[in-house]
């Protein structure tokens, strides 16, 4: 029986990892099927405290994952398959076998919600972002494509105008579904023009760069390349929860409903990360989580 199962191996389940390990909890790491979560798509970090020059995505995760193991945490590869709640205990079942503890932290995370074209995945992390924070300062004097049409496409071509010299935002609708707000700040920044009614067909790109787009019209099926130096996805994101469905509550979209401290409607199951925030989505958020739910799972444990 382990005292604490932590579900994912980003920043925020390697956070937890650490406090717990330190509480000589000896916590069990389900790496899970993206070991290391999207800090290992990112390039440089570098927004997160204490790294005045930047921190790759991958190596933060290593140093992370390396601090936990120092202090006891344990872990194990496999994909999490299903939680259930017998008692006061929880068996979590992954691709590898059973695992029964008293606590459970979940950090599984979200998926950015892709476009699905072959030359997307060919070129993401090298002109395809999906995060406008992590990655626009990277395009600074240059022209970018921000697809998407909600509150996040919005926010994210504003902030995206800091760097870019041009920002163009491509929606398959003829209307954004994006608040008069910000559809208001939108039409204000002449920085920014709008393409409606079209999607994006094909990412094009030379030398391992993005160099433009193809785009499709979907009334008039009139399609057209454009030159741009990015492409940001902003059409939503997917938490992996679903393997949840049932066990604890979760909000129409699948993010796990939780208190201000973490906990879930279930006792012991605790949850942090981008599985629970459909807001800020930030390395740096996730770690704060991910130290409240294993603080959170410690004072279970204790009582």
């Amino acid at each position: 029986m382990e005292n604490v199962v932590i579900l994912g191996s980003g920043i925020a389940g390697l956070t937890a990892a650490i406090y717990n390990a330190r509480a000589n909890l000896k916590p069990v790491v389900v790496s899970g099927i993206k070991e290391g979560g999207q800090l290992m798509l990112t390039t440089s970090v570098e927004n997160f405290p204490c790294f005045p020059k930047g921190i790759l995505g991958p190596e933060m995760v290593s140093k992370a994952r390396e601090q936990a193991k120092k202090f006891g945490a344990r872990f194990e590869d496999g994909d999490v398959k299903k939680v259930e709640v017998k008692g006061k205990t929880f068996v979590v079942t992954t691709d590898e076998g059973k695992i029964e503890s008293k606590a459970v932290i979940v950090a599984t995370g979200a998926s950015a919600r892709m476009l699905g074209l072959e030359s997307e995945k060919k070129y993401f992390a090298r002109g395809v972002h999906t995060c406008a924070t992590c990655d626009g300062i990277f395009y600074v004097g240059k022209e970018i494509v921000v697809i998407g049409g909600g509150d996040s496409a919005m926010e994210e071509s504003l902030f995206l105008t800091k760097h870019a010299t041009k920002v163009t935002i491509i929606h398959r609708r003829d209307s954004f579904r994006a608040s008069k707000i910000m559809q208001e700040r939108i039409k204000k920044n002449k920085k920014i023009s709008v393409i409606f009614d079209s999607v994006v067909e094909e990412v094009l790109g030379d030398e391992g760069k993005v160099t433009g787009i193809k785009i499709k019209n979907v009334k008039t099926n009139e399609e057209k390349e454009m030159k741009t130096d990015a492409v940001f996805l902003s059409i939503g994101h997917i938490p992996n929860t679903k393997f949840l469905e049932g066990v604890v509550d979760l909000d129409e979209q699948g993010y796990i409903k939780t208190e201000h401290n973490m906990h879930t409607a279930v006792p012991g199951l605790f949850a942090a990360g981008d599985c629970q925030d459909r807001v800020y989505r930030q390395a740096i958020t996730a770690a704060g989580t991910g130290c409240q739910a294993a603080l959170e799972a410690e004072k279970y444990l204790e009582a």
